[in-house]
């Protein structure tokens, strides 16, 4: 499957793919007639890649991440740490957002209560 191929048919960006290039993680990726072809495997990673940027990591986090992944054996304490750490900044965004939410609530019925008086 070509990049595009691929693009098109997992709906994945190509400024992804190039960078799933760029840093080296298609070692099964080879090149016939000047194109890549992706395989199942590329396509796995590719599938982590995208996992890991819907849940916020950054591209140098998603490279970091995939390089554990694939080149060390024992990466899983590593990897997790990754994830624990995202894990929490998003929880800290979720309870500021909620508080937001709290404030705002808080406003709308002081208004809706001057509204009927």
């Amino acid at each position: 499957m070509t990049i595009d191929e691929a693009s098109e048919r997992y709906h994945i960006p190509l400024e992804i793919l190039h960078e799933y290039e760029r840093w080296g993680l298609c070692g099964a990726v080879k090149k016939v007639m000047g194109s890549w072809q992706y395989d199942d495997t590329d396509l796995e990673r590719l599938s982590m890649i995208m996992t890991l940027r819907d849940i916020g990591f950054e591209n140098t986090e998603i490279e970091t991440y995939m390089k554990l992944l694939l080149e060390q054996e024992c990466s899983e304490s590593q990897r997790l740490k990754m994830l624990e750490l995202k894990r929490r900044s998003l929880l800290d965004e979720i309870h500021f957002h909620e508080k937001q939410l709290s404030n705002l609530d808080y406003l709308r019925h002081n208004i809706r209560k001057n509204q009927e008086t």
